[in-house]
């Protein structure tokens, strides 16, 4: 990470040897919490950007697209997505979107730092919308923990929307874990969990494949789209169903939405379906 003498933010990726870099016009704010580093930045075309531990998370330009792709193709393949849990995703975004789905009664998020979302509602408002939405419950805990002590079979969709598999995430991407979130979903509940780079990180999509699949669930399926802010600008997330298939999704809710969203349709998500040459060593 530097912001050197030309007013450029950029970020370094050793493990693939580039970098991005965004224009800034000056920091707009620092705060150092029990747990992490996070800076806001003002760009001047990306709108607004927050950078934790020296790591790009988000700008209000292209946030957009991994939160839609986040919360809306697994809650089209869910049958009836009633209760959601949300481990991680401090900056609220996919709180939002989960939200707009109405069969959705009850959506938890649960994030160990508080303060990332106390910067997201300052300089992110637009994705903390749905914060004061009755439906919604902000805690600010160990997911980990959470996910450990969640009752058997109480949960339909889990969202782990967190940063890299680093530092307060790392136990994230294990067994463990995987193993928890079986036993607190419903039988056909999904968790769904970004998974980096496919460019890059396809032995860590393996790895997490083969973890959630040891740990109990029936079936994965990866789905990639792009992330201009993140490492090589494409992105993914994995699905991993208990005691069910991924094939298909609500073709016709998708299709019929009553809901605003700027990437995600009906065949965006066929289409993310759909295996690059390269990822279909992954499997369907």
């Amino acid at each position: 990470m530097s912001a050197d003498a030309s007013t450029w933010f950029y970020e370094n990726f050793e493990q693939s040897g580039s970098a991005i870099g965004f224009r800034v016009k000056r920091k707009l704010d620092e705060v150092q919490s029990p747990f992490q580093k996070i800076e806001i930045w003002e760009t001047t075309d990306w709108g607004n950007l927050m950078v934790i531990d020296g790591a790009i998370m988000l700008t209000s330009r292209d946030n957009f697209l991994y939160h839609e792709m986040m919360a809306h193709p697994v809650l089209f393949t869910h049958s009836n997505p009633k209760r959601v849990v949300i481990i991680g995703g401090g900056d609220c975004g996919t709180l939002r979107e989960v939200l707009k789905h109405k069969e959705v009664e009850h959506a938890v998020q649960v994030d160990i730092d508080e303060q990332v979302t106390r910067m997201a509602e300052k300089y992110f408002p637009e994705l903390c919308d749905s914060n004061a939405d009755p439906r919604a419950e902000l805690l600010f805990d160990d997911g980990i923990a959470y996910m450990k002590n969640a009752a058997p079979e109480s949960i339909d969709v889990i969202i782990v929307d967190s940063t890299d598999p680093v530092g307060p995430a790392e136990g994230l991407f294990n067994e463990a874990f995987y193993q928890s979130c079986v036993k607190a979903l419903r039988q056909g509940g999904i968790l769904v969990q970004q998974s980096e780079s496919p460019l890059v990180h396809l032995s860590l999509i393996k790895s997490m494949r083969h973890h959630m699949t040891a740990a109990g669930f029936a079936h994965c399926r990866t789905l990639p789209f792009p992330q201009p802010c993140y490492p090589t600008g494409w992105w993914s997330c994995t699905l991993a169903r208990k005691g069910g298939e991924l094939a298909g999704y609500r073709e016709r809710g998708a299709q019929s939405k009553s809901f605003p969203t700027r990437y995600y349709n009906v065949d965006v998500h066929r289409a993310a379906l759909v295996m690059p040459e390269f990822m279909r060593e992954l499997g369907e």
